[in-house]
């Protein structure tokens, strides 16, 4: 097929975007003009408000069944327990044939809830690696998935046609699509994310308020990720637990290892560690071609407003 006639194809699809926080407001953004009309849903008043005016949206509702049975592809972009709840009342929200795509932080449990949609349905999983540690709309930008992985998760019932409309979406706000099964997700994000965002919230905690002068470029970078909601936070760490477990547990190792080497002034040792770790971060960065030493922009997870 050539490039015209998938173009076309994407461009016939009326999608509807469920939340309008940082993720789901960046890719209506990111949408518009590339496809025959973003519909956005959002409770938040101001929001839709926002997002209407700034020309996100070609229509927005604070009521799903207000634009759903309109679209032929549905985005879920809410917090995890919220697209759980979604997915339990998308057949009374949309009466008709959709794909349905979550941008949601974990994936087996809303795979587990997505089994169970009726066969009009065509879904799958998303997350895509970007964001911020503001979740609102009013940080949202049109550029917010450049570059970054965006993680597809297919059922067994997923088809042709749903993995087509997934692909074309991601490559159209300018991500790379990663297809991979739901637990391999769910074990590399506890790493990558979701326990950088327990060691940011660590050191957050640990640094003296009497320190404040001396707070530099290193304490801001390394501590960002503890600004995040911790009430949203908690429904992500709550959903991976048991990997986000295991992820701890080896930086505790670690630690120990550090605090260990200190203490009996072990510099040999230490250096080696320092020394690995710095070799490992290349080694990651480099293995899907991003220059470790280059600005860019972090993959982690924001959960939406």
């Amino acid at each position: 097929m050539s490039t015209e006639s998938e173009e076309d194809f994407f461009r016939s699809l009326r999608i509807a975007i469920v939340g309008l926080g940082l993720m789901g407001g960046s890719l209506a953004l990111a949408l518009r003009g590339r496809v025959r009309a973003v519909l956005g849903v959002d409770t938040h008043a101001p929001t839709r408000q926002r997002a209407l005016e700034g020309g996100a949206v070609d229509a927005v509702s604070a009521d799903p069944v207000d634009l759903l049975p309109q679209a032929d592809v549905v985005v879920l972009a809410t917090p995890v327990q919220s697209i759980l709840h979604l997915l339990e009342r998308l057949p009374d929200l949309h009466p008709g044939r959709a794909v349905v795509l979550d941008v949601g932080s974990t994936k087996r449990e809303i795979l587990a809830a997505m089994a169970h949609l009726p066969e009009r349905f065509d879904p799958l999983g998303g997350h895509p690696m970007c964001g911020k540690e503001y979740s609102s709309f009013e940080h949202a930008e049109a550029d917010l998935y450049q570059g970054a992985a965006f993680a597809l998760c297919p059922l067994e019932r997923t088809s042709v046609h749903a993995r087509r409309v997934a692909e074309s979406l991601a490559q159209a706000v300018g991500a790379r699509p990663l297809w991979l099964d739901a637990e391999t997700h769910d074990r590399w994000v506890a790493a990558t994310s979701h326990l950088p965002y327990l060691l940011a919230s660590a050191l957050a905690s640990s640094v003296p308020p009497q320190a404040a002068p001396l707070a530099g470029p290193g304490y801001r970078s390394t501590s960002r990720l503890a600004s995040q909601s911790a009430d949203l936070m908690l429904e992500v760490l709550a959903s991976n637990r048991d990997h986000l477990l295991a992820s701890l547990r080896r930086a505790q190792l670690r630690l120990d290892l550090l605090a260990q080497a200190l203490e009996a002034e072990d510099w040999q040792s230490l250096r080696a560690l320092l020394a690995e770790s710095a070799h490992q971060r290349e080694s990651l960065l480099n293995s899907h071609g991003e220059k470790p030493h280059e600005s860019h922009r972090e993959p982690r997870h924001t959960p939406a407003r």
